[in-house]
């Protein structure tokens, strides 16, 4: 009976053994593609792209046939066991032999292959193909602010996601199909909940800021800055920071971005010649991304337990580094001198005008990419809105730009007076991405979550900000974030990190009172 016992426990960690390099082959083929990828960004001659394509298209298609594979499905079936479908869907597997991170492993793996194999390859390769053909339509539609030349080609887009999203499951609201390509495990109406409650308290707080007599310095940092010394400042900023230089590097990107795995994770940043606190901020952004992907376990590498959870935790890095920490007075306390090293024209500025001019808030901003830490979640909140009934046929296509207009007017108070500044704006529409946006403000929620969870844990932040010692935050988010890769589904992750479920109210409490204290709002 023993021997049995033991022969059928050696026959599952080889069955394992089995699955696990599998999963392994597939994450590097993944990886090396993000490598092209990082090149074509940032090095690659201009004429290379034919050739990218076909790479890229190539490492693609073996990933995906790898995934796909009978031999993949019965590797997970043999794994799974008893398990039900149903218990798949809420996040579990059941198998009783599997340890902890093995059944994480197992469960990451049997959402990403239930999802590939539920969509035919012919609808796939057409989403692609309508995409690819999409971004110069809408490029040019944009340049010439002719909303009519994209929009046959974003309401094809728009019922091709529909039938993608009915082949994964066609009982459920196809808007929170999509949503979960970006955000698996926070469910659709927890994101409508918390982006209700920022438009609900936010709109009345910009409207108090601008009704405010207030008068912040916004002009800190005014002037031309050369591109060399500000990308000296960036790399004063990441040493500042503990950004390990022996796993990666700073370059530029006319979009800045940060990719890369746990042994190599790059940043890069852009720099403009009036905008050195643009790009003072952008790298600090940049660096959050990659700070999580360096946190995440070596020997976990090349499995779900070695990559970052989801896009709502990604972005809560980079917002806290970004937000709480380098938008903050003690900060400013201490980079100012040493930007002043590097920019002896910045010598009369003071620490509270480098903050001020760091968190002004914009009242007459159209841009999402341009917005201020404040308004930008409105901005996000109407791209969310708009996308969620287009998806579930509650809007057309044609009525979109005014739809966008109205709600502008509404949330913001400001109407685009052309479509290229308002629904023309943002590419993402054209890449398909239906279901992205929200992730970006329920990253800065958590984000406020996480930094008052840290921050009651280990007491106030400010005195080590103020002196560049920032080991123990970071410390504090790799204990409990970053060592724990996918292991955690997203909502166990947040409760294990701050002992309650994702929540607006430290977000709300943390905006409304530093924008209080600035615009020295009554009630605030």
């Amino acid at each position: 009976m023993a021997t049995d016992q033991a022969q059928s426990d050696a026959s599952e960690a080889d069955t394992y053994d089995q699955f696990e390099e599998r999963v392994r082959r597939i994450s590097n083929v993944g990886n090396a593609a993000g490598i092209l990828q990082w090149d074509q960004e940032v090095v690659m001659p201009d004429e290379g792209t034919p050739a990218r394509a076909q790479q890229l298209s190539t490492l693609s298609s073996i990933s995906h046939e790898l995934l796909t594979a009978d031999e993949t499905g019965e590797l997970l079936a043999d794994l799974e066991g008893e398990t039900t479908a149903s218990s798949r869907e809420d996040g579990e597997t059941a198998s009783t032999d599997l340890d902890e991170e093995e059944t994480a492993v197992v469960r990451e793996t049997r959402r990403q292959y239930d999802r590939e194999t539920s969509v035919p390859q012919d609808l796939v390769e057409e989403i692609s193909a309508t995409a690819s053909n999409a971004h110069p339509k809408w490029k040019q539609a944009r340049a010439e602010d002719d909303f009519d030349h994209f929009a046959p080609t974003l309401e094809k887009l728009v019922d091709l996601k529909r039938e993608y999203a009915n082949h994964i499951d066609p009982d459920a609201d196809p808007y929170a199909v999509l949503f979960a390509d970006y955000e698996p495990y926070i469910d659709l109406e927890t994101a409508e909940r918390v982006l209700e409650r920022l438009r609900e308290n936010l709109v009345p707080l910009i409207d108090a800021i601008d009704d405010s007599d207030a008068e912040l310095t916004t002009d800190a940092f005014a002037g031309q800055f050369d591109d060399d010394d500000q990308e000296a400042l960036a790399r004063d900023v990441l040493d500042s920071l503990g950004y390990d230089w022996d796993r990666g590097r700073l370059d530029t990107a006319p979009h800045p971005f940060s990719s890369g795995t746990q042994f190599d994770a790059r940043v890069t940043t852009r720099f403009e010649e009036d905008d050195l606190l643009g790009s003072i901020t952008s790298t600090i952004h940049e660096f959050g991304h990659a700070n999580y992907t360096l946190g995440l376990p070596d020997e976990g590498y090349g499995t779900p337990l070695g990559e970052a959870r989801d896009l709502s935790v990604h972005e809560s890095q980079s917002r806290l580094w970004e937000n709480h920490v380098g938008r903050s007075r003690p900060f400013w306390e201490h980079f100012l001198p040493i930007a002043r090293e590097r920019f002896p024209e910045l010598e009369d500025v003071t620490p509270d005008e480098a903050y001020e001019s760091a968190n002004q808030v914009y009242d007459d901003n159209l841009i999402r990419v341009e917005a201020d830490e404040l308004t930008y979640h409105l901005h996000i909140v109407i791209r969310f809105e708009i996308e969620r009934d287009l998806i579930r046929g509650d809007l057309e296509v044609s009525e979109v730009p005014e739809v966008w207009n109205d709600k502008y007017e509404e949330y913001l108070g400001v109407r685009p007076e052309t479509d290229a500044e308002g629904c023309l704006q943002d590419i993402h529409w054209s890449h398909g991405d239906f279901g992205y946006f929200s992730t970006y403000s329920l990253g800065s929620v958590l984000a406020a979550q996480l930094y008052t969870a840290a921050d009651a844990d280990l007491g106030e932040f400010d005195d080590q900000i103020r002196e560049g010692e920032f080991d123990e935050l970071n410390g504090w988010l790799r204990e409990n974030i970053h060592q724990h890769g996918k292991r955690y589904v997203t909502p166990d992750l947040i409760e294990n990190a701050t002992g309650e479920g994702l929540t607006a109210d430290y977000f709300l409490e943390y905006v409304e009172s530093k924008y209080g204290d600035l615009y020295d709002l009554d009630g605030y």
